[in-house]
């Protein structure tokens, strides 16, 4: 009788147990932080945003002919620049494959690569501050609320999340690793 009413009691403590679990599991959790934002993506703007908004941002005949003149010479260098970096970067690959590595030589091509990455960084911010000094500060405020509506949860439609929009694969340093700054033009143009 003893036993029964011992294995009666663990059943019904295991029970609350589970009934407990049951409804923690079912209380929301604490969502985590979303990762920091781009620290300077509230003043620039991505050349796609602006170029796939020229209607909304009523930009003149002349504001989009130099925007686009900027886009197109900035995305020449940039490919050029990218080919350069997968030089570099094979380069230097090869360097590392040797036994022993010549510390001098690797540390030389890395600062090869890192020169290149940093021009690209350069040319990107370059072209951004170019458009930006064309928009008239109406045409920021909206470009500023385009931004914001973006980053509503849904991302509006037919958007990507976050400033770069459609396209924008992450950054140097950003999880994914090599694809386009914010900022920086794509392959098309834009």
């Amino acid at each position: 009788m003893k036993k029964r009413i011992a294995l009666l009691i663990l059943v019904m403590a295991a029970g609350a147990l589970l009934a407990v679990a049951l409804v923690s599991a079912q209380q929301p959790q604490p969502q985590q932080p979303p990762p920091p934002m781009d620290p300077l993506g509230d003043v620039m703007f991505p050349p796609e945003l602006i170029m796939g908004h020229t209607r909304d941002l009523g930009l003149t005949d002349e504001q989009k002919t130099f925007m686009r003149a900027e886009i197109q010479k900035s995305t020449t260098r940039f490919n050029e620049l990218q080919w350069q970096v997968q030089d570099a970067m094979e380069a230097l690959h090869a360097l590392m494959k040797a036994n022993p590595v010549s510390e001098q030589q690797a540390l030389a091509q890395l600062d090869k690569v890192l020169d290149t990455e940093r021009e690209i960084k350069r040319l990107h911010f370059g072209l951004a501050i170019a458009l930006k000094n064309k928009l008239t500060p109406e045409q920021q405020t909206k470009l500023h609320e385009l931004m914001m509506e973006m980053h509503q949860p849904g991302g509006g439609p037919g958007r990507g999340p976050g400033p770069g929009g459609p396209g924008r694969g992450p950054g140097p340093g950003e999880p994914g690793g090599q694809g386009r700054p914010p900022g920086e033009p794509r392959p098309d143009g834009f």
